[in-house]
């Protein structure tokens, strides 16, 4: 086995959450690594919104950071009670419970809570710009920032990757492409049979004080307004009480919208601020008082839009496995955000590559084959689930004349 001095780098393209985990496992193991991203610094991007951490999700970031640096995440996690998924009604403030949506309540099911599951009774959740920080200490040196990948080079012994300007990178043993649902290297790798379709569903996310959350009360919450002619919008957000006086905290809350319910300005979903938060309050001007503070508190300049998108609904497809190049994250299945599993199930390529790459000593002939193979399995039923979930409460349909991204 070669030793870390010796060994030609893992080559990673993007610095998302599963390209960061992953390098976090390979430093933790000693293997050499390069991460080209982009942006021109980790703040580029800094809007996001807060994720449910399953306990899925949760042994795969533990066994990728091991027992220190997960104590330290752990730490910086919010942990709330209440049970489950509450949905709420936005209009009449009260609690509706998880009927299928034709039929009517069962007053005995009548705001019971959807179970989430996390550990120690609680629902898990952490901001995903705090997660990524997180993720990225230790790794510094190891980034290039303002390296655009745009595909990928073989050569007699390696890989490099090919940058937007046309240079190429030093030669590694292996790429692994992270860089998301535009991913470059997932089309080239796959002979373009991943592909990501744009649903159609938008959403925003937005920021306001804990204090603006109190008339909610401790709970994961789902409120829902079924109202609107052009169809259903809805916010997600979670309320841990430790936090809830402290007007100095921020809770946030992920809004989503049928197709054609949430337009951003010139269909230009890049647009931050003001105007993402005008269409938000806008939104939810009739809902009930209990929800108005929410955005009447907002923090506009922390106001982003999001398409929702989803990779192919019957699974992760199948294509000729080449030995130096794989691909981990929203660049393989790219999820809509019903049943809150995307991020969940990317931190568990993370894991699994981390952990192979680990157990091997770096890149060995077969190991990605051995990745996808049992990536395969247990992403196919994420993004099959996530599909089935978003085709109820989003209204959405993808056949193969749906665009792509």
């Amino acid at each position: 086995m070669p030793s870390p001095a010796t060994q030609k780098p893992v080559l990673i393209s993007g610095a998302g959450l599963a390209s960061l985990l992953l390098a976090q496992s390979l430093l933790r193991a000693s293997i050499p690594f390069l991460l080209f991203e982009r942006d021109t610094s980790l703040s580029f991007r800094a809007q996001g919104y807060r994720l449910r951490l399953s306990a899925e999700g949760l042994d795969a970031i533990e066994s990728a950071l091991g027992p220190t640096k997960f104590q330290t995440f752990w730490n910086a996690c919010g942990k709330t009670g209440g049970g489950g998924l509450r949905p709420l009604n936005a209009i009449t403030g009260e609690d509706i419970g998880n009927p299928p949506p034709s039929k009517p309540v069962d007053p005995e099911q009548k705001g019971k809570p959807m179970e989430l599951g996390s550990r120690d009774g609680k629902v898990v959740g952490i901001a995903r710009g705090e997660m990524r920080k997180l993720f990225y200490s230790g790794c510094e040196k190891y980034v290039r920032w303002s390296h655009h990948v745009t595909g990928y080079q073989l050569t007699p012994s390696g890989v490099r990757a090919v940058f937007a300007d046309g240079s190429q990178s030093e030669e590694g043993s292996l790429l692994v492409g992270g860089e998301g649902v535009y991913s470059k290297v997932a089309k080239q790798v796959s002979q373009g049979k991943l592909k990501t379709y744009d649903t159609g569903a938008r959403g925003i996310h937005g920021q306001a004080p804990t204090t603006a959350f109190k008339g909610l009360g401790e709970g994961v919450w789902r409120v829902v307004d079924d109202t609107r002619p052009n169809g259903k919008v809805f916010i997600i957000t979670n309320v841990r009480p430790g936090d809830v006086e402290d007007p100095n905290l921020d809770f946030g809350w992920t809004m989503g919208g049928q197709p054609g319910v949430v337009r951003a300005p010139n269909d230009d979903y890049a647009i931050i601020g003001k105007p993402a938060a005008d269409i938000a309050k806008d939104l939810t001007k009739d809902w009930h008082p209990r929800f108005q503070p929410l955005f009447e508190q907002m923090k506009e300049s922390e106001a982003a839009f999001w398409k929702i998108t989803c990779s192919t609904p019957e699974g992760v497809p199948e294509w000729e496995n080449e030995a130096r190049v794989t691909v981990i994250g929203d660049a393989v299945h790219s999820m809509t955000p019903a049943g809150g599993v995307g991020a969940n199930t990317a931190v568990r390529d993370a894991a699994l590559l981390g952990r192979l790459l680990a157990e091997a000593g770096g890149w060995r002939e077969g190991l990605t084959e051995a990745y996808e193979r049992e990536m395969r399995g247990y992403a196919s039923e994420a993004v099959r689930g996530s599909f089935g979930m978003a085709k109820a409460q989003f209204g959405i349909v993808i056949d193969e004349n749906s665009p792509t991204v």
